[in-house]
């Protein structure tokens, strides 16, 4: 039996949702708590801590200050690699709601899940469902 073109639409749809709740979701469990790490203050930590090998004498502090400058360049190369987080959250907030009347999600559970307040909000996903 062949499927009807509003089935296959319907179908379709529900893919790009899933796909796009999907990214968001992965997005959000790379992130870290606290202030974010931009690649501008890591380009400044290499900077300084490439001055603070330079005036280091102790040996062993200096090692652990070249330890460091490599742990925030590779850092910095991987922050150029992320993915366009605004353009993540944009497709979240343009499928959630749909998303969220299908699969029958609560407010709460995309909060347990990381979604910020803000972004339900401007999804139009609130507490009274």
């Amino acid at each position: 039996m062949a499927m009807s073109a509003e089935h296959k639409a319907a179908l379709a749809a529900g893919r790009r949702e899933s796909r796009a709740i999907k990214l968001y979701l992965d997005s959000l469990g790379s992130r870290r708590r606290g202030r974010p790490v931009t690649a501008e203050t890591l380009a400044k930590r290499v900077k300084d801590l490439e001055k603070r090998i330079v005036a280091e004498t102790n040996v062993l502090k200096a090692i652990d200050l070249r330890q460091a400058r490599l742990d925030a360049e590779q850092a910095l190369t991987a922050a150029a690699d992320t993915v366009d987080r605004v353009k993540l959250e944009t497709d979240f907030v343009r499928n959630a709601k749909a998303y969220t009347r299908r699969k029958g999600i609560s407010y709460a559970a995309w909060r347990e899940a990381g979604v910020p307040a803000a972004v339900l909000k401007k999804a139009g996903i609130n507490r009274a469902g």
